[in-house]
């Protein structure tokens, strides 16, 4: 796929949105495209289905004809039905060669890594992209993986072809050293979420990304 397209890359966090307490998801999601992010990825740990599809649907909407990506965390169910473009798998979701397999052609899978290893395995099953991480420590995510730091995502950029994005802990204070590593983007959440201007702050990302 075009790396490019995950240059600004942002996680719309529904639990973050609602700790945030500052604006509507609609509100949120129209200031990260305003922005210009080149993805967006919906995350709702503690969302129903039913509410994904429709939150979904309505940011494929609000996206418009614009060449955002919308991406659903965890739920390939979800993302085929909210007619999202993709979908980002972790350890414990669903299968990434099963995904593969029952997704349309086209579709975008995108997996979770931490190591060189594990994200070699990841391409050889068809993965489109990688998020690598934790890049820094972060509270956005609950996890036990231990943080990779900016030299083991160079270690796992180098490790395949295909694009990948850090995460985990990134920000306007340390995404140059992200993109240092030769990652095609960076995936920011709660420097963006719990911002009261996350227009501005998707802006700046970009720019200093290395966007137009």
């Amino acid at each position: 796929m075009d790396a490019i397209r995950l240059r600004s890359y942002v996680i719309a966090d529904e639990g973050l949105v609602e700790k945030s307490g500052q604006r509507s998801f609609e509100a949120l999601v129209s200031a990260i495209l305003r922005g210009g992010a080149t993805a967006i990825q919906l995350r709702g740990k503690t969302v129903s289905a039913c509410d994904l599809v429709a939150h979904g649907k309505r940011i494929r909407a609000l996206s418009g004809d614009t060449a955002t990506l919308v991406i659903i965390n965890d739920r390939l169910d979800v993302a085929m039905a909210s007619g999202a473009h993709g979908v980002h798998l972790g350890a414990d979701d669903l299968p990434l060669a099963v995904a593969r397999k029952i997704s349309p052609r086209g579709f975008i899978i995108g997996a979770s890594v931490d190591t060189p290893d594990q994200a070699r395995e990841a391409e050889g099953l068809g993965a489109d992209y990688l998020g690598a991480g934790p890049v820094f420590p972060t509270e956005t995510k609950t996890t036990s993986n231990p943080v990779i730091g900016p030299a083991g995502l160079e270690a796992i950029v180098k490790a395949v072809s295909i694009p990948v994005v850090g995460i985990g802990g990134i920000g306007p204070e340390n995404l140059q050293e992200v993109t240092a590593t030769g990652a095609a983007g960076a995936a920011v959440a709660s420097a963006v979420v719990m911002s009261p201007d996350p227009e501005a702050v998707v802006r700046a990302l970009r720019l200093s990304a290395g966007g137009g």
